[in-house]
């Protein structure tokens, strides 16, 4: 199955509140992973995307990137996130995506030594949303990973 299909079916099943968000994986490659959500489904009382919504989709994508990247080792693990900031800059007033780039080869190495070494690594991440072509959120989380024995 396709990496993006399944990412999609995983948040569904398992993490209800993206269905009702109408959350969909849009795209990933070596740039990095993006999701989507339509304003529509995440409006707020001033009309633009409801912080909440926002902060789960950039951590979403975050949580997203690991998956797919144990994905890419081939090791199983449990995910979650450790901590997180995120910063507002711009309201949201139309359909919005978060956008995790894949960290480089060196954060992946050291990530990977040490899931393989203690089973349990953390690896830090920045996704942002764009507003047309202005930055709206920054994100920056930390993610653990726990080998599955």
């Amino acid at each position: 199955m396709d990496i993006v299909k399944e990412l999609e079916e995983r948040f569904h099943r398992d993490i209800p509140l993206t269905w009702h968000m109408g959350l969909s994986v849009e795209t990933y490659d070596e740039q990095g992973l993006t999701l989507r959500a339509p304003l529509d489904k995440n409006i707020n009382h001033k009309q633009t995307a409801f912080g909440g919504s926002l902060n789960c989709l950039v951590t979403l994508a975050g949580w997203g990137m690991v998956y797919i990247l144990l994905k890419e080792m081939e090791i199983d693990a449990h995910i979650i996130i450790q901590e997180s900031k995120i910063s507002y800059l711009k309201p949201v007033t139309d359909d919005f995506q978060a956008i995790c780039p894949k960290p480089d080869d060196a954060m992946l190495q050291k990530f990977q030594k040490m899931l393989q070494k203690k089973g349990l690594g953390r690896i830090p991440l920045h996704c942002v949303i764009y507003e047309e072509e202005t930055l709206a959120v920054e994100f920056r989380g930390s993610y653990v990973a726990s080998v599955i024995p």
